[in-house]
C-alpha cells in the first residue's frame, strides 16, 4: 500500500478538519438486511415538519442555504445534507392516494438527457409522479431536440423553463449543468455532466452508506475502477470530506487514476487518501467498497480501455476477504466488474442503493419546488 501523504496529512488534518457535528439519526437498515431481522430494526427518528431541521438550536431552511439549484456537490454542507436525508426518510413512507403523494400536484418537471440513462432518468420521473407532479421528457435530447439543429444549451434552457417548473439535465460536457443554472430562473438539477459532477447520485450514495453502515464519521471507503472519468466518485468524495476521520482508498488502473483536483480537494479538508494497487488489501480494511465501471464511452484510445478493463473485479473470492459488516456499492450499470454470483450476498447493496435514489430524488424535488410555497402543506 503506497501512502502518498504520510505524516503530512496527519499534521494537516487537525488544522483543516471542521469540528465534528452531531450525527443525524438515520436508522440503519443494512444490519437488519444482513441478519434477516428487519422486525427488530430501529424505527426511524421522527422528522420535523417542512424542510427545516434543528441544528444546535438554530432552525435552518433549505433556501436559506442558497441551494436553489442542485448542480455541484461542493454546494452542500452537513446541514443541507441532513435536510435531504430527513426528507428522504419521509419519502420512503409516501403511499399512493394520500395527501403526501399530491404535494407536487400542478408542478411540471422537464428531463433533458443528452446521454443514455436508466436509473437516474426513471427514478427522477418516478419521484415526480409519486408526488403528484407531471413529467415532460425527451430521452435523447441531443438527437430529438433542437440541439440537433445547432441550438445552444443556453437557448434550450431559456425555452424549456417556459414550460416547466424545474429541469433535470444530463449532458456529455463537464460544466453543462452550471451553464444551465447560470441562465435559468427555475431550479436546475444536475443528473450528470460528462466526467464532472453527479450530485444527486452522491447524495443517494451517502444516504445508502448511512442506512447500511449506520454512520458517516470515521468510515473507510475504497473507490475502485474508472476514477478519472467517474463523476459519481468525484461527487461522493466531495460530500465525504464534510465528515470527520474519513479515510479514502483509490484503486484504479494507471490510465484512469483519480484526477489531481479531487486529491487536492480532500487534502485541503484534512481527509486522508491513499492510492493502492492491491484491491484485496483494501477489501480487508474498508467499510464500503464502491466499484465503478470502466467507461468505454470516455476513452478515445481503445488500447487504454483494453488495458484498464478487467483489472479489478469483485467476485466471490474477494467477498470472502470483505468484512462481514461492510457493503459493496456500485452506481450501475455494471458490465463485468462485479460478477453476478455476488448479487445474493447480503453485503451486495447496489440494488438497494438504486432504490434509495428514488427517495432522495423525491426529497430534492419536494425541497426545490414545494418549499417556499406556504400554501402547500409539507
Amino acid at each position: 500500500m503506497q501512502t502518498l501523504h504520510g505524516t503530512n496529512i496527519s499534521r494537516r488534518s487537525a488544522a483543516h478538519r471542521p469540528p465534528a457535528a452531531p450525527q443525524l439519526a438515520i436508522p440503519r437498515v443494512g444490519a437488519a438486511v444482513r441478519a434477516a431481522a428487519s422486525a427488530t430494526a430501529p424505527a426511524p427518528a421522527p422528522a420535523p415538519s417542512g424542510s427545516t431541521l434543528t441544528n444546535n438550536g438554530a432552525t435552518i431552511n433549505w433556501h436559506q442555504l442558497k441551494l436553489k439549484h442542485v448542480v455541484d456537490s461542493g454546494d452542500f454542507n452537513r446541514a443541507a445534507v441532513d435536510v435531504v436525508f430527513k426528507e428522504a426518510l419521509k419519502m420512503e413512507k409516501v403511499k399512493p392516494h394520500t395527501k403526501e403523494s399530491r404535494i407536487l400536484d400542478g408542478f411540471i418537471m422537464s428531463t433533458l438527457f443528452y446521454e443514455p440513462s436508466t436509473r437516474t432518468r426513471l427514478s427522477f420521473e418516478s419521484a415526480m409522479s409519486r408526488l403528484g407532479g407531471t413529467v415532460l421528457s425527451t430521452e435523447s435530447a441531443g438527437e430529438y431536440s433542437s440541439a440537433a439543429k445547432g441550438e445552444t444549451l443556453e437557448d434550450t434552457i431559456r425555452t424549456v423553463e417556459g414550460y416547466a417548473d424545474c429541469i433535470v439535465i444530463r449532458h456529455f460536457q463537464e460544466g453543462a449543468a452550471a451553464r444551465a443554472a447560470a441562465v435559468a430562473s427555475i431550479p436546475i438539477l444536475n443528473a450528470g455532466d460528462g466526467p464532472g459532477q453527479h450530485p444527486t447520485q452522491a447524495l443517494l450514495d451517502l444516504y445508502t452508506i448511512q442506512r447500511e453502515i449506520g454512520r458517516l464519521d470515521g468510515i473507510k471507503v475504497g473507490m475502485v475502477g474508472d476514477l478519472a472519468n467517474g463523476r459519481t466518485v468525484r461527487s461522493l468524495c466531495m460530500l465525504l470530506s464534510m465528515y470527520s476521520e474519513v479515510q479514502v482508498y483509490f484503486v484504479a488502473p494507471e490510465v484512469v487514476r483519480m484526477r489531481e483536483d479531487i486529491k487536492h480537494y480532500l487534502s485541503a479538508r484534512g481527509v486522508r487518501w491513499t492510492e493502492v494497487s492491491d484491491l484485496r488489501e483494501v477489501a480487508a480494511d474498508v467499510d464500503v467498497l464502491y466499484q465503478t465501471r470502466i467507461q468505454r464511452e470516455r476513452f478515445q484510445n481503445m488500447d487504454d480501455y483494453a488495458a484498464a478493463r478487467g483489472k479489478y473485479i469483485i467476485d466471490k473470492d474477494l467477498m470472502r476477504i470483505l468484512s462481514p459488516n461492510a457493503v459493496v456499492l456500485h452506481p450501475l450499470p455494471r458490465v463485468d466488474e462485479i460478477t453476478t454470483d455476488v448479487d445474493s450476498d447480503p453485503r451486495a447493496a447496489y440494488f438497494r442503493q438504486a432504490r434509495n435514489g428514488l427517495y432522495v430524488r423525491m426529497a430534492l424535488l419536494k425541497l426545490c419546488l414545494a418549499d417556499g410555497h406556504p400554501e402547500i402543506l409539507l
